[in-house]
Order: C-alpha cells, then structure tokens, then sequence
C-alpha cells in the first residue's frame, strides 16, 4: 500500500487542532488517568495523520477528504 496523501487541508488543520487540544488538556491536568491515557494516544493520532496528510483508516476504507492530484 502506497502511502498517497488522502487527508484534505481542512481536514488537517481540524486534526491538528484537536490534538493540540487534547494533548494541552492531558499535560495541564484536565484529564487524569485512566483516560489520560486515551486522550494522549489519541491527541498523537490526531497531531501524526495532521502532520503527514495521510490516514490510515482512510486508505482502508478509501475515503479521500482531498482533491485527486492528475498527473
């Protein structure tokens, strides 16, 4: 499997967002483990598919949030 950007721009900057959010909330306090835990994995999900453009749960099920790039 090719990894081929399937993440959009504002689907990126969403991502990011939210896991900036959550990773502030996990070190600040507002969440205590065990979901701590969760939300910190889940903030770097979000921070890495963000980052990279490419999700791997949308390439398993073929979804595109971008633009196909013609070549």
């Amino acid at each position: 499997m090719k990894l081929t950007q399937n993440v959009g721009t504002p689907d990126r900057i969403i991502r990011l967002l939210i896991g900036a959010a959550l990773s502030a909330a996990v070190v600040a306090g507002v969440v205590t483990a065990p979901l701590a835990w969760v939300a910190g994995a889940l903030a770097a999900i979000m921070l890495v598919t963000g980052a990279t453009g490419f999700c791997p749960l949308y390439a398993l099920f073929g979804i595109r949030s971008c633009p196909i790039q013609r070549t």
